[in-house]
């Protein structure tokens, strides 16, 4: 059944509430592909983003009461796909403080570098940064996150979150020049 209703979503919803087995079944059904997504954006590896999935829709049955059905799930669910990954990444240990470092001003960069690939190989390239610059990057640039809130998030000082993100859009630059050159 599809979930493309309001009305059938709503129905979803508070079958889940219930406990509805077959309903979670069907919730998770419906956004795994989104979820999955989400997780990339922060792991390179499968198995990660399906633990990540897995675990942040634990937590989402478990909140799914204090969901407020006024206002659209999906962001409801990415807010809690994001903070899993992040949760995620913290345990393992895979973000490192690299301590403070000032910021550089950036150089100008033709920004229509981007214009001629596809999404597919922007992610190839975002998902070869290190843990710790691919999570600033995608909470900062894709997430819309201030550097303070990331530094709070992650647990670093608002210069090392300015720090990642300066080297990782930095690595980004160089591979999508490189890109560019073939």
């Amino acid at each position: 059944m599809s979930l493309n209703s309001p009305s059938e979503l709503i129905r979803v919803i508070q079958a889940c509430r219930d406990n509805n087995r077959l309903a979670q079944k069907e919730l998770y059904q419906h956004f795994y592909g989104y979820g999955m997504s989400v997780a990339f954006r922060y792991v390179n590896d499968r198995e990660d983003a399906v633990e990540i999935l897995n675990t942040a829709f634990v937590k989402i049955f478990k909140n799914l009461d204090s969901y407020d059905i006024e206002k659209p799930l999906k962001p409801w669910i990415r807010r809690i796909m994001v903070n899993t990954a992040i949760d995620f990444l913290r345990v393992r240990r895979r973000i490192a403080d690299s301590g403070d470092i000032e910021l550089a001003p950036e150089p100008g960069v033709q920004e229509s570098v981007t214009s001629n690939l596809a999404y597919e190989e922007i992610l190839k390239l975002i998902q070869q940064l290190s843990p710790s610059y691919r999570t600033v990057f995608n909470l900062f640039v894709i997430e819309g996150y201030k550097h303070e809130e990331i530094a709070d998030m992650l647990g670093i000082s608002v210069g090392t979150s300015k720090s990642n993100l300066f080297k990782a859009k930095a690595h980004l630059r160089v591979a999508l020049e490189k890109l560019e050159a073939e």
